[in-house]
């Protein structure tokens, strides 16, 4: 029998508890790290995605377009958030639910931006192994960082984010 004095040890105490999603890895060496291990594959086992004759210039306007709206919405991204006064960094407590700016369209526009800047990086290196890297690397973002973001954001905030889960995708 334990009264109230008595210490759970399988339960820190309250004022070490963590306030953040407990994300598997920073969002940002994720996405740097799968880019830099499909550039080494790529100067090991060289392994072009487009052939020579293909029309460069304008797989490579298309690639920069998309890194360049990537990019785009990351920044508009961060600065709502900023605006909003919560905290970028997941490990980090969330401060309040952003519904503003690129959140009205999407859950994740620094995910998604971020997703971009890497496809629009495959096309303009023509790496198939970037490419190939993508999935895997959408897998770890999906599961090891936004569904651990969204528990503990439902957690957190309850009714209010269940309501913009319920009017806002995902990704798009």
């Amino acid at each position: 029998m334990k009264n109230e004095n008595t210490l759970d040890l399988n339960k820190p105490p309250r004022d070490t508890v963590h306030d953040s999603p407990g994300v598997l890895v920073f969002p940002p060496a994720l996405l740097v790290g799968t880019l830099l291990l499909g550039l080494l594959l790529g100067i090991s086992w060289p392994w072009s995605l487009f052939p020579a004759s293909a029309p460069v210039f304008w797989i490579r306007a298309a690639a920069c377009l998309l890194a360049v709206s990537g990019a785009w919405l990351m920044i508009w991204g961060r600065t709502t958030m900023v605006r909003a006064g919560t905290n970028v960094p997941p490990h980090k407590p969330t401060l309040a639910i952003v519904t503003a700016g690129p959140f009205r369209y999407t859950r994740n526009p620094l995910y998604l931006g971020g997703t971009l800047v890497y496809l629009g990086l495959a096309m303009v290196l023509r790496s198939v192994w970037l490419l190939w890297l993508f999935a895997p690397m959408v897998l770890a973002l999906r599961w090891g960082i936004i569904h651990r973001e969204e528990r503990y954001l439902e957690a957190k905030f309850g009714e209010v984010y269940l309501a913009y889960k319920s009017r806002v995708r995902r990704w798009l």
